[in-house]
């Protein structure tokens, strides 16, 4: 648990023969018995309200909607190379990374881009999607942050689909909302300054992520899934 897994996670991977169920850990949880409170497990803390609207940094939308993603790609929820992004802030928007996570595996990818202006984004999301083969990724959805308004540069730059949540809508985009909340459990609260995050860090905290199994995965890891999709060649770049 301390490594990130909840209580479903470790029944369902059956790694150890545990000689209880899910909901009795869940309960021991909730007496204290390991010295953990239930609230630290994912989605057990607060969470905003159903209808709730985000508007702070909003540009607007800033281009395709998603809803033309399902028209383009209607195999999108089975097919591997749909990403969808965001940007993680620090301390009174001091510093920032960029998160993508990839939609069928769930592999969360984190670049330390230091600050949350678009050039940044742009080149860090350059740099990494150099890595990969043309057409490797098939498109990326948005949040419609300012810090995204250069998009049209990536997806000339690399061909790739390029759409946009609503604005006001993070539900729409909920595997990467999800992973933000888990990222800063892991370390990258919202109370730190992520202006001058080392790369080790950053590295690390993605690592762990992608190596906790799932649910949705049939409990296997984010990492494991990942590799199905790519060839001997690319296994070096991730």
């Amino acid at each position: 648990v301390a490594q990130g897994w909840t209580p479903d996670t470790i029944i369902g991977r059956g790694d150890r023969s545990i000689s209880c169920n899910r909901r009795t850990l869940y309960r021991m949880f909730k007496r204290g018995q390991f010295g953990f409170d239930a609230k630290d497990l994912p989605m057990h803390g607060n969470r905003h309200p159903n209808g709730y609207v985000e508007h702070r940094g909003k540009a607007g939308q800033l281009g395709r909607s998603i809803y033309e993603r399902y028209e383009d790609f209607p195999n999108y929820t089975k097919e591997f190379g749909h990403l969808e992004g965001d940007t993680v802030q620090g301390k009174h928007h001091q510093g920032a990374v960029m998160t993508l996570v990839e939609h069928l595996s769930k592999v969360e990818i984190v670049l330390n881009v230091h600050a949350k202006k678009a050039e940044n984004i742009n080149r860090h999301l350059s740099e990494w999607l150099s890595k990969f083969p043309r057409h490797f990724f098939k498109s990326i959805t948005f949040d419609n942050g300012k810090e995204f308004a250069g998009w049209w540069e990536i997806a000339n730059q690399f061909d790739i689909h390029t759409y946009f949540a609503e604005v006001g809508a993070p539900n729409q985009r909920g595997l990467n909302e999800n992973n933000n909340g888990l990222l800063r459990r892991d370390g990258l609260t919202k109370d730190r300054d992520l202006r001058n995050l080392p790369d080790e860090l950053v590295n690390q905290l993605m690592s762990k992520r992608n190596r906790i199994p799932r649910k949705s995965l049939d409990y296997r890891t984010p990492y494991e899934v990942f590799m199905e999709h790519i060839t001997e060649d690319q296994r070096q770049l991730f």
